[in-house]
């Protein structure tokens, strides 16, 4: 009995573990991030809340440059309540083929993996709401479908409870 119990931990464990970008290793179009996050790109999104309800939605212009193994990427945010932000980022390809990431508002360093057609980053977000400031972390998963679109769905926890989604489909201009 106390076997199968510990199976059926194991294995309900297991479930849990993340899945890990290597799985698409092989998928193609093969995601270059210098290439494909250079120039000019618009993103279309919104953030679901845990019941899935559209909370905001967004466009936002990115201007990215690179010189190197470093690149700026610009974003400016429209949101549909009318409000505008911008977040600058700064990513740094690493040796071993990944990413770091900082931006004003990221807690630390964002750490990003690509294989194949996916990039993965997980970061912890300061993130404003009603005069407060939560430190959120997100799980950030990004496919290249081809040349110009590239789709991201982003899970958002706190303290490993389920707190939303964001979705974004990005187009290269």
């Amino acid at each position: 009995m106390k076997l199968m119990l510990a199976a059926a931990l194991s294995l309900g464990l297991a479930g849990c573990a993340a899945t890990g970008v290597e799985q698409y290793r092989a998928e193609q179009p093969a995601l270059d991030l210098k290439t494909y996050m250079n120039g000019t790109l618009d993103a279309w999104g919104m953030f679901q809340g845990r019941s899935g309800e559209v909370k905001k939605r967004f466009h936002v212009v990115i201007d990215a440059q690179w010189k190197g193994d470093t690149g700026v990427l610009n974003e400016q945010f429209s949101w549909s309540d009318g409000t505008t932000s911008r977040r600058v980022w700064t990513l740094t390809r690493q040796a071993d083929g990944s990413f770091r990431g900082r931006a004003d508002d990221v807690v630390g360093e964002a750490i990003g993996e690509v294989a194949g057609n996916a990039l993965r980053w997980r970061y912890v977000l300061a993130l404003p709401v009603d005069g407060k400031v939560y430190h959120v972390d997100f799980d950030d998963w990004m496919f290249l479908i081809d040349d110009k679109v590239m789709l991201n769905r982003s899970a958002m926890s706190k303290w490993g409870f389920h707190l939303g989604e964001v979705s974004l489909t990005f187009v290269k201009r």
